[in-house]
């Protein structure tokens, strides 16, 4: 399915932000010119992190607004101009899809178990299943798509499609796991050929984590330079 609203990398993070903002302090929104700017540029639970200025911003502001995808508002005994995003209205999406696309939007493409995590800052997702749950009609409308993953990792991932050219590129589309599949028993363990002594379950748990870590590293260090190649008008290969 098409979309009928497409983003560049700069929207698509003024629109995260401004979702963001309402659902973890809605005391503070709508959000002023100055509090956008700082949200676009903000250090944590950004990526790749940006240092904007209100020119550009002001300028993506207007572009949004003549797609209809963010409005502004002159609250009363306020001089100051107040912005709102719209994506409920223009994207149909709501409660967890809301925060998910929130997500998305301002990180990248993630892989399930991180995403969940996240999520949980600004609408609770309690497993696995709740998420693929949300997630599944937001593939079918177009708006998320699931990824293979990367090199030397077994986890997919999934990247919002509002704006390509912040999502990660040449990675086909796989079928959404279902909470039957995810239930199926894994497969017999084959047995280790002869070599090295085997390690301790602490050691090997310690190994898994600090695989995990650098399989994340690496996924934020490939949105990083997709990114810079998209600000100058290059390509990566994939």
């Amino acid at each position: 399915m098409a979309l009928e609203i497409e983003l560049d990398g700069l929207g698509a993070r003024i629109l995260g932000v401004l979702i963001e903002k309402e659902l973890t302090t809605p005391d503070q929104y709508p959000l002023s010119m100055n509090a956008l700017v700082a949200g676009c540029n903000q250090k944590n639970n950004r990526d790749p992190v940006l240092d904007l200025l209100e020119s550009d911003v002001a300028a993506s502001v207007q572009k949004l607004i003549h797609r209809f995808a963010v409005g502004s508002v002159h609250p009363a005994g306020s001089r100051v101009e107040r912005f709102r995003h719209n994506a409920r209205e223009v994207l149909k999406v709501d409660g967890p899809q809301l925060a998910i696309l929130c997500e998305l939007l301002l990180r990248g493409a993630q892989q399930p178990g991180e995403l969940r995590a996240r999520v949980a800052r600004m609408h609770p997702i309690d497993t696995l299943e709740q998420l693929f749950e949300a997630l599944k009609p937001m593939i079918e409308a177009g708006l998320v798509k699931r990824l293979d993953p990367l090199p030397g990792s077994r986890a997919e991932r999934y990247a919002q499609l509002l704006s390509p050219s912040a999502a990660v590129p040449h990675a086909p589309a796989l079928p959404v796991p279902t909470p039957t599949s995810l239930s199926a028993p894994a497969p017999a363990p084959v047995a280790a050929p002869a070599g090295p002594p085997a390690v301790s379950r602490a050691e090997f748990e310690e190994l898994q984590l600090k695989l995990l870590e650098l399989e994340e590293k690496e996924a934020r260090l490939r949105r990083q330079l997709d990114h810079l190649a998209w600000s100058l008008g290059k390509k990566l290969e994939g």
